[in-house]
């Protein structure tokens, strides 16, 4: 079973502000480009996310090979709650997905 993170070079998150996280999948090739936009459709990537998919704002950027989500912070950065200033865990929550 091929997952996003065997096809994918590099998969991050990071804040995109106090209210919003980014994700971001680089690929190397167009054909793991084209695997990745497969495996992360957005139903599995809110799933994994805890989010729903009318959250999630989705990139494909073929010329780079990235596919990129942006999503609400499930928390505002730096409240009490936040568990995770930087964003940098999310990325993990994707990185298991895979075709079904």
């Amino acid at each position: 079973m091929t997952t996003l993170s065997d096809v994918a070079l590099k998969i991050r998150s990071k804040n995109a502000g106090p209210f919003w996280l980014t994700i971001d999948i680089f690929c190397e090739t167009e054909k793991a480009f084209q695997q990745a936009c497969q495996i992360a459709d957005n139903d599995r990537v809110a799933s994994a996310l805890g989010t729903t998919a009318a959250d999630l704002k989705r990139y494909e950027i073929a010329s780079l090979n990235v596919l990129k989500f942006s999503l609400p912070r499930p928390e505002i950065q730096g409240t009490r709650y936040d568990r995770d200033m930087h964003g940098a865990s999310f990325a993990n929550l994707l990185s298991g997905l895979s075709m079904e």
